[in-house]
């Protein structure tokens, strides 16, 4: 068989993924990288990790690209796995003035000795280390729980798809994964090329390595399966399309090109994101309807405890595509227990951290955003709700946009520039939207504040103009 062709060469390598040490109840796993000219790695830190009083470890840093304004630089990533307490070290090759670890609501205040950074971490943390202000040579640093999926003993078999550590290239740069089948990539793996569930049910992909095309594109997709899950893995882009009752969890996704959108939804249903990092060049995530070759509304989607990264464009978007002659629907989205690290975008048509653009006749209703901490990111708007008209994109404006909460949504920083709640017309409006506990820069936002014109509510830097076709917006404590 082909695929006994194309894998079982982990298993005459005998070679059993990560380097486990384990002691009074703690336990840290680390996972050497591929001794390969095919993978490039950086040495912009040293980074190692102990179990308390234990040895240090050294953790392999490879490199990431990332998009910065005029160009791509590379960054750095290293991960590991632990349970109960570690200490990290990252030992910086240039001078430490200042550093910090985000999302900065996780409170990790590390001691600077010299070039180096420690700190302590009780759980798993997906994180970003910064020197200086660095914000393109970061370290991503991925700190995740114990890998439960990981086999007993390297194998493949009729239904395991087995990628031992090394570099592994896919014919046609492409897996499609039948039903029933578990694909594991181990930590130390990088998998080149595209793992596509394709028309399939009962499938499960997870591991701690990495799957990427070698330039662009998705390194994992799911397109008109059901019953997907998807674990662990670091990657570029991890879209959904016409599908149902897919889970992605601790998926990092991080990408350098145009249009590189992080987890896009298409016409799918019973989606959830629980602890991803999206790090992106375009949207980090987005929920659509029909739209490239998928067709119907979206229903049921929820992303949660996860970490956004807009280098360009939003980081969560909702509405833009759909069939404009089927009036689709997309309802019942949730998004909760979020930080979101930045967002940059100079035109004015794709703005806002949290944005609801509803075009092509789409209805988006019962919509929530719940305990997000948004950062001081670099350029654009807290918030974009409008019924818009893109023709670019879209060949009739939005339906409506309808019962939105934003509840105990955060921000603080000084470059949030005027937000916009704006419908379309007296039969495309936008309505019933309620802000409860918007907290800018420490102020509350709400209907009884002094002094405050109509059309907008300010506090600090922070402000939301509500144009004309909008009906009942709220703003309480």
């Amino acid at each position: 068989m082909k695929r006994k062709h194309i894998f079982l060469a982990a298993l005459a390598l005998l070679l059993v993924s990560g380097n486990p040490t384990i002691c009074r109840g703690q336990e840290l796993v680390t996972y050497p990288a591929p001794a390969s000219e095919e993978v490039t790695m950086k040495q912009d830190f040293t980074v190692q990790v102990r179990t308390p009083e234990g040895e240090w470890k050294n953790i392999d840093t490879y490199a990431v690209k990332v998009k910065a304004p005029d160009n791509v630089e590379l960054a750095s990533l290293a991960y590991f796995d632990f349970s109960g307490t570690v200490e990290v070290k990252v030992t910086a090759n240039a001078p430490v003035e200042q550093a910090r670890i985000r999302p900065l609501s996780y409170n990790i205040l590390p001691d600077v000795d010299g070039r180096s950074i420690t700190f302590r971490l009780d759980r798993p943390r997906n994180l970003s280390v910064e020197v200086n202000g660095d914000i393109f040579h970061n370290l991503h640093l991925f700190a995740n729980p114990i890998d439960t999926n990981r086999p007993a003993k390297p194998r493949t078999t009729k239904d395991f798809i087995y990628f031992a550590p090394g570099v592994h290239q896919l014919p046609g740069d492409t897996l499609n994964v039948p039903s029933g089948t578990t694909v594991y990539v181990a930590g130390g793996a990088v998998v080149k090329g595209c793992i596509h569930v394709k028309d399939a049910h009962d499938v499960k992909i997870a591991g701690r390595g990495i799957v990427h095309p070698d330039k662009r594109g998705e390194g994992i997709r799911v397109s008109r399966s059901r019953n997907v899950e998807i674990e662990g893995l670091i990657t570029t882009q991890c879209p959904t399309g016409e599908s149902e009752h897919v889970t992605i969890r601790n998926v990092k996704a991080i990408s350098s090109y145009g249009w590189g959108d992080g987890m896009n939804v298409f016409a799918s249903s019973h989606v959830l994101f629980d602890g991803v990092f999206c790090r992106n060049s375009d949207d980090c995530t987005t929920v659509y309807a029909t739209r490239l070759g998928y067709k119907g509304g979206c229903r049921h989607i929820t992303m949660q405890n996860s970490t956004l990264w807009a280098d360009v464009a939003h980081p969560i978007f909702i509405g833009l595509h759909g069939d404009s002659g089927k009036f689709e629907i997309m309802e019942d989205l949730n998004y909760v227990n979020i930080d979101i690290l930045d967002h940059h975008e100079k035109q004015i048509d794709y703005q806002g951290c949290l944005a609801i653009n509803a075009g092509d006749n789409n209805l988006v209703r019962n919509v929530r955003f719940e305990n997000i901490r948004i950062e001081d990111f670099r350029r654009g708007q807290l918030v974009n709700l409008r019924i818009f008209y893109n023709k670019k994109y879209c060949t009739a404006p939005g339906r409506g946009i309808e019962n939105v909460l934003f509840k105990d949504i955060t921000y603080n920083g000084t470059h949030a520039e005027l937000s916009h709640i704006i419908g379309y017309d007296r039969d495309r409006l936008v309505r019933n939207i309620r802000f409860e506990n918007l907290r800018i820069n420490g102020t509350v936002i709400s209907d009884d504040m002094p002094g405050k014109p109509a059309w907008y509510k300010t506090g600090d830097m922070a402000r939301i103009f509500i144009g004309e076709h909008v009906e009942n917006v709220t703003f309480s404590k």
